[in-house]
């Protein structure tokens, strides 16, 4: 049954927020795209979580793909989900976190593509951390709107006619993309791109395939930037329009897809405060 997908409390929400790509594990860069970002984090031992202040007024907001592949996906996890349960961040699924969901649910998944790696970091876990993370991946929205539906954040994107709504097939779109249904030389699904036809009002912030750049495309921007694979882990600053990057420390995977290369479009100009 299709019904809107439309929090009002978050759509109220103006920022600023720090939209930030797909993490992939990458632990130590997240911690130092933070401080970049002026958040404050510390590690309660006893508690066994982070707590975390951010700049004043400001809200992170994850496009997704926080695990698989990268040196620490646990930890990862542990500081997305202490930051939500504060207050001071949001989270989209993405196609990697689902997987591990199913994984953890039992289901019947390939264990590839970077999930062997996540599964054996989570071995030393107990069982209270699984269940809390079993709860946190299976309520987590597939996109979300903000500002007043000025801005969007899903994982793979999504074109406006499909804003707010909650199908399957929306939700497909917003961890995978659209498809050609149709595969490449290396076996992996042609995607379409929806980005070059998208002519909507709202900002749409994505990532799910790296690209070199972050380019504004159409009132979209992509900000994947690879950081797993040795390229760069990126933040987009909302409504403001500023990005911050970090270099990835390590070549932790070998990407099977080159990086996307976009030709620079117009910026679009800063919301009004």
């Amino acid at each position: 049954m299709d019904h809107p997908l439309f929090n009002l409390e978050l759509a109220a929400e103006r920022g600023p927020f720090h939209v930030i790509g797909d993490v992939h594990g990458c632990f130590n860069e997240l911690m130092e795209l933070l401080r970049q970002l002026d958040y404050q984090v510390r590690f309660d031992k006893e508690e066994g979580r982070y707590e975390v202040a951010p700049p004043t007024g400001a809200k992170a907001v994850f496009v997704g793909d926080l695990v698989d592949r990268g040196p620490n996906s646990p930890e990862v996890l542990r500081l997305v989900m202490d930051m939500v349960e504060q207050g001071t961040a949001y989270c989209v699924s993405g196609n990697h976190d689902d997987k591990l969901l199913r994984l953890l649910l039992g289901r019947n998944v390939q264990v590839r593509h970077g999930l062997e790696l996540t599964k054996a970091q989570l071995e030393p876990y107990d069982a209270v951390f699984r269940e809390r993370l079993k709860h946190f991946l299976s309520t987590l929205p597939h996109h979300v709107i903000l500002d007043e539906g000025r801005l969007v954040v899903a994982h793979a994107g999504l074109e406006e006619r499909l804003h707010g709504r909650n199908t399957k097939g929306v939700r497909e779109l917003c961890l995978y993309g659209p498809t050609t249904g149709e595969t490449d030389d290396k076996g992996l699904p042609i995607r379409l791109d929806w980005a070059a036809d998208y002519c909507g009002k709202a900002i749409v912030v994505y990532g799910h395939t790296p690209v070199q750049e972050p380019r504004w495309r159409n009132n979209t921007i992509n900000i994947d930037t690879g950081c797993v694979f040795g390229g760069r882990l990126t933040a987009l600053t909302y409504p403001d329009h500023i990005l911050t990057s970090v270099e990835s420390h390590h070549t932790y995977a070998e990407s099977v897809r080159p990086f996307i290369r976009y030709h620079q479009q117009h910026h679009p100009s800063p919301s009004p405060s």
